[in-house]
């Protein structure tokens, strides 16, 4: 059985429908998260804002962890890639402890205002983040229908699994956070850039490794359509997921969906 979509035929006014993905193979669905499960927005004016705000602070207070001094060695190995890239990254110095913690936090804030998807710092927002969700300060968010999805999914026995830039730990405080309650019980697994880009095949054949189902078994949902044309790569089914209006990023990636309504239906 096909997921189908209903469409209008321009010509005649006609209703069809559309496939949209084999309902018979599907056993584990994967979730982008930004723009896909949760507002753009949220993101991008809430959650960055806030790691940037707090960035330096953070890597002052906790200048002695072990862990910490780890990311920012990290951090200073990605600031050299990207000088050697031609990218032009703020000026890096380790004359000193505090020139050495003043450049990993003006680095940080130049990743930041880039969207940049290095790991440590993905790593060092997910604990910053961790602290404002426990202080109250960050709460998580999604679109309404996704909490109605995940219980849906689940009652038919559909693994739900996420795959986001973003570290794990943030994302299992996003989804453990929601105003509707604790998501995190309806996801099986959870998966960021350790297993590779969005935009590489073998990430996608890592994820499908890891939850022991084959790659035909899964249905991924993003907003992005370089992601779509990897995980159909890979051998996942994929749809394309735009939650506002239309872009032309969606030009040859098939139907796309608006929300998660029509994903397995009651």
């Amino acid at each position: 059985m096909l997921g189908t979509a209903l469409h209008s035929a321009a010509d005649c006014g006609e209703v069809t429908r559309v496939p949209l993905y084999d309902e018979t193979q599907v056993r584990a669905i994967l979730l982008d998260i930004e723009g896909t499960t949760t507002p753009i927005d949220f993101v991008t004016k809430t959650l960055f804002p806030y790691a940037s705000r707090k960035l330096e602070a953070f890597l002052r207070e906790n200048a002695a962890d072990a862990e910490i001094c780890g990311l920012i060695q990290e951090l200073r190995a990605q600031h050299d890639a990207d000088e050697r890239n031609g990218l032009q990254p703020p000026r890096w110095r380790d004359d000193s402890e505090e020139e050495r913690l003043r450049s990993s936090a003006t680095y940080g804030q130049w990743l930041i205002t880039g969207d940049s998807k290095c790991t440590p710092l993905k790593a060092l927002q997910g604990k910053i983040w961790q602290r404002g969700y426990a202080r109250g300060e960050l709460r998580g968010e999604v679109y309404p229908d996704v909490p109605v999805a995940f219980e849906r999914w689940n009652r038919q026995g559909k693994a739900v699994c996420i795959y986001s830039s973003g570290s794990v730990l943030a994302q299992q405080l996003l989804f453990g956070t929601v105003a509707t309650g604790d998501l995190t019980p309806h996801i099986v697994a959870f998966f960021d850039t350790q297993v590779g880009a969005k935009t590489e095949v073998r990430s996608y054949r890592k994820i499908a490794v890891a939850v022991s189902y084959e790659l035909r078994e899964f249905l991924f949902l993003t907003d992005a359509a370089k992601e779509v044309e990897a995980a159909r790569a890979a051998g996942m089914q994929a749809l394309l997921c735009q939650r506002g209006a239309p872009s032309k990023a969606a030009e040859g990636t098939g139907p796309v969906i608006r929300n998660f309504n029509g994903i397995f239906p009651a």
